[in-house]
């Protein structure tokens, strides 16, 4: 007649130990750290590994991750088609390349942090490490490369109309919520779940009125 008992016995200190282990868990979980904060306007982005990117010119130079290469490639022959020459400037950018951008470039024009972050986003902080971003300019009008006056162009009025049907859009509008300059030329790939997500906490930000 004690088998009953200890049975029971047994089942309720299975039972305490299911329970300790649980609160156990529940203090060793880990709480996920929070998301480094912007810097000088700019969101931190992770570099993109070399394995996942793709070239988009014929001479290696230019890279952009393999699902905005394959879609970069086919707006580019679809404006083609058309008349228009997209010409890629900058895709992919590595954390050197990026340092030597903001610190050395910015610095010999005579530029302060804060003005070359209105431009140019530190190391870390640019959306070309994620290789979804790209900097697009107008084949048959070179001048406007990196300028605003790109807004101006037949290249530039093609992507406002045709862009999101390849993925892509416009980084930096007027009055962005960033407070980066207006830079027309700067697009990235939003096409899929993983470029959504990067790009996430960037989208996400109310827009300024003008």
């Amino acid at each position: 007649m004690q088998l009953p008992i200890a049975q029971s016995s047994i089942g309720r200190s299975a039972s305490s130990a299911v329970a300790g282990l649980d609160q156990s868990a529940d203090r060793l979980a880990v709480t996920p750290s929070p998301l480094p904060p912007p810097l000088l306007g700019h969101f931190p982005y992770a570099q993109a590994p070399a394995a996942s990117l793709a070239a988009i010119v014929s001479d290696g130079s230019i890279k952009l991750r393999q699902p905005a290469a394959t879609r970069f490639v086919e707006m580019v022959k679809a404006a083609n088609a058309q008349g228009i020459a997209l010409r890629p400037i900058s895709g992919f950018r590595s954390l050197s390349e990026q340092e030597h951008i903001f610190f050395d470039v910015k610095a010999e024009r005579g530029q302060q942090v804060h003005q070359r972050a209105a431009v140019s986003a530190p190391p870390g902080y640019s959306e070309h490490h994620t290789g979804y971003a790209i900097d697009i300019g107008d084949g048959a009008n070179p001048a406007t490369d990196l300028q605003q006056s790109f807004q101006n162009t037949a290249a530039f009025r093609w992507l406002q109309q045709n862009a999101p049907r390849y993925g892509f859009e416009m980084s930096f509008p007027r009055n962005n919520p960033q407070g980066v300059s207006y830079e027309p030329w700067h697009w990235r790939f939003v096409g899929d779940r993983t470029s959504l997500e990067t790009f996430y906490r960037a989208r996400s930000q109310p827009r300024s009125q003008p």
